[in-house]
């Protein structure tokens, strides 16, 4: 980012710290704007307001986008995404989840991208290796977007897979409840290779997963990478 930067005035040199400070807020503005809903979705209460896979929802606000990583019910809910639609919301959701939802809505598929207004909305892929309850025939879906400057990844349902390694991140949504995705430890071997600058944990304290996974996975990642688990919104 900074050319040269040893050979500019004395002082100038503490810059690369000022920004680094500007980064730091930044990150901080993200993840209080980030709430997390249960199970796996989360709630951005910035601009533009975005929900991830929208279930049992009660916090209701008006939605800008809304993304839906698959079909399964606790990720695709009609109801709920009705709750928070109006008429300039956009959806983007997995293939199979949009013959589900009313339309307008815009089917997406692993390495597509849109761009809605100014914020660009990536699809990549989430699957298990070896079980069959997210095939990766289906092309189930995590997303990355952009805000204020952040990558934030909501990885959907999935194991630890390969293309994971190749993602650039700074906010990592990672399930962790082992029930038909990562358990504690695989989560943190995907935290560890995302290299996020926060990992959060998601896709527990319903039916599946407990508080006490979402510990562990803090401790398995205790000084390497940075973890907040969520308070309920």
């Amino acid at each position: 980012m900074f050319t040269n930067i040893n050979k500019r005035p004395e002082y100038l040199r503490p810059l690369p710290q000022l920004i680094k400070g500007s980064e730091d807020l930044m990150l901080e503005r993200v993840l209080d704007k980030l709430l997390w809903l249960g199970h796996s979705a989360f709630v951005y209460e910035g601009e533009p307001l975005i929900y991830f896979d929208p279930f049992a929802l009660h916090r209701l606000r008006a939605a800008d986008i809304i993304l839906v990583s698959h079909d399964h019910p606790h990720h695709c809910s009609p109801v709920d995404i009705e709750k928070v639609r109006r008429m300039h919301t956009v959806i983007l959701a997995e293939t199979h989840a949009a013959k589900h939802i009313a339309p307008p809505v815009i089917a997406m598929a692993p390495g597509q991208q849109e761009t809605v207004g100014d914020f660009l909305i990536e699809a990549v892929p989430a699957y298990n290796l070896q079980m069959s309850f997210h095939p990766q025939r289906q092309g189930y879906l995590g997303f990355i977007v952009t805000l204020e400057g952040l990558r934030v990844y909501f990885a959907g349902d999935s194991d630890f897979i390969p293309e994971m390694r190749d993602l650039r991140v700074d906010i990592a949504l990672l399930p962790i409840s082992g029930f038909n995705v990562m358990g504690p430890e695989e989560a943190a071997q995907a935290a560890l290779a995302l290299h996020p600058q926060v990992a959060i944990p998601m896709h527990y304290g319903s039916e599946y997963g407990t508080m006490e996974d979402a510990e562990r996975f803090r401790a398995l990642l205790d000084g390497k990478v940075r973890v907040e688990i969520p308070v309920r919104s």
